[in-house]
């Protein structure tokens, strides 16, 4: 393995590819991407909320995000209201469909995350993700450049 034992992007992508196996295996029933799980759970957290806030938030493109509202709302999962405060904006809501999978979907998320989280102690866990933080909030992009610090929208991964 040479230098990768000692390359913290190594380390990272390793156990993202644990969790992503372990994600596809389990939502494989509902055929939800990660980034769909987390529309539905901003949406449903947030009804009404649009979709540029979404974007913004996941830091995805408007194209991108569109889509992934599209392919939702063909499922019958979410709609796009015209909003009372400006007919140009779309709000969104869950269907009843949609909140009925989104509470499925959180039921499997808990059992997913709970086989990963074990393996921490409370505190442990805690700091691991402060730690974590810290890589993707640090306000810079890539070569040390003021990003956005907030590539959750990067990859399709949970």
């Amino acid at each position: 393995m040479g230098c990768l034992t000692e390359i913290l992007g190594f380390h990272l992508r390793m156990a993202n590819v644990a969790i992503f196996q372990d994600y596809q295996q389990t939502m494989a029933g509902l055929s939800l991407t990660p980034k769909q799980f987390t529309v539905l759970e901003l949406v449903g957290r947030n009804p009404g909320v649009v979709q540029i806030d979404i974007a913004e938030l996941l830091s995805m493109d408007k194209a991108t995000t569109m889509a992934l509202v599209d392919r939702l709302e063909a499922r019958n999962l979410l709609e796009r209201r015209t909003s009372t405060i400006d007919r140009r904006r779309k709000d969104l809501f869950l269907t009843k469909q949609g909140q009925e999978v989104l509470q499925e979907a959180r039921d499997l998320i808990a059992a997913h995350e709970k086989r990963f989280t074990s393996r921490f102690s409370g505190t442990e866990l805690e700091a691991f993700i402060e730690q974590l933080r810290r890589i993707y909030l640090s306000g810079e992009g890539p070569h040390g450049d003021q990003g956005s610090g907030n590539p959750a929208g990067t990859a399709d991964t949970p």
